[in-house]
């Protein structure tokens, strides 16, 4: 707990040496923010005189995503060693812990199409990314229902893509059911430097549509540029995305400038693509950015029985894997839209 204490290094002694936190254990810091630790990697801070949010921050939920992981880690650690202090409640998640030790996605299973209670059906919790699913779905729970009434609930699972984007920062929102989607939060990603949305129109089984549809928090699957190991991030490209969540954490009551449309692109998934076949193969190459367009009735992928095309001009490509399990999704397609 003193090295703890003295540098911040919580996710370092997560990774490194687990069974620390192999039990749930709290403490208080010196500015009375209560400190609970429920496993490794899962660490939440309950500011003495807290504010009305509730906030969770991920990262890590593909263990080769580095930057975010990196921006999150340093938050942890301002907190911990109180060079910074929080005006609201706050859960940090650093997800895949032994994926980033490989860095590599995930070691058995995709994360990140293990939640909404996916990670128990079919075959059951039969690997450590499905029971470190259902452990990271029940510490938002525990979080968010700490106290049922009085508070905003916030998700930014902070992601990197794999491939390079025509717009570096996106993000993902998920499907609301009918409900208005927020242009204060527009803003909000705006400042950090996120200029792209991308509208899911179907349920999932991602992190960030699970913390929305169980608990109707605010929550965004948000893609800060290009997957890059560890050390190997330019910071500065993040610095008002590290700038706007400190000030997030920080700020009780935080202005944010009103929403512009004419800053933002709007998309709408068009199409979605499952690999069914082994022989699953996309029509261009791996240095392709997400959402590069294509006309009407150009091939986009195939497989054994069954091709893709674009079915109208201007749709583009979004998250582009052929290298997914069977049954996974390999493609978006996307069309501009406007809410």
């Amino acid at each position: 707990m003193e090295q703890l204490l003295r540098h911040g290094d919580f996710l370092s002694l997560s990774r490194q040496t687990p069974q620390l936190f192999a039990t749930p254990s709290q403490f208080i810091l010196q500015n009375g923010t209560q400190v609970e630790i429920l496993a490794e990697g899962i660490i939440s801070f309950h500011p003495k005189h807290a504010g009305n949010k509730d906030i969770v921050l991920s990262c890590g939920i593909h263990g080769n995503e580095t930057a975010p992981i990196e921006i999150c880690d340093e938050l942890v650690r301002n907190i911990l060693t109180e060079k910074i202090e929080l005006a609201h409640r706050v859960l940090f998640i650093f997800g895949n812990l032994p994926s980033m030790d490989i860095e590599q996605r995930f070691v058995e299973e995709n994360l990140n199409r293990l939640f909404n209670g996916a990670h128990s059906d079919g075959k059951g919790l039969v690997n450590a990314e499905r029971k470190r699913a259902k452990l990271l779905e029940q510490a938002v729970a525990n979080f968010y229902n700490f106290r049922q009434t009085g508070s905003i609930r916030f998700h930014y699972d902070l992601h990197t893509a794999i491939r390079a984007s025509k717009n570096d920062k996106f993000a993902v929102y998920p499907y609301l059911h009918g409900h208005a989607h927020n242009t204060e939060q527009l803003a909000f990603l705006l400042e950090c430097g996120v200029n792209t949305i991308l509208l899911s129109e179907s349920p999932t089984t991602t992190f960030s549509y699970f913390s929305s549809f169980q608990f109707g928090a605010h929550a965004f699957t948000v893609e800060l540029g290009k997957v890059k190991p560890f050390g190997q991030n330019d910071m500065t490209q993040f610095s008002q995305v590290k700038l706007c969540l400190r000030e997030l954490v920080t700020q009780m009551h935080r202005q944010i400038p009103p929403y512009d449309a004419n800053k933002m692109l709007i998309y709408r998934v068009n199409q979605v693509i499952n690999k069914s076949q082994a022989d699953f193969t996309l029509t261009f190459d791996d240095k392709t950015p997400n959402f590069t367009d294509f006309k009407q009735g150009e091939l986009l992928a195939y497989e054994s029985g069954k091709s893709f095309y674009c079915q109208q001009d201007g749709e583009a490509i979004v998250f582009p894997n052929a290298n997914v399990a069977i049954g996974q999704r390999a493609l978006l397609t996307v069309i501009p839209c406007q809410i």
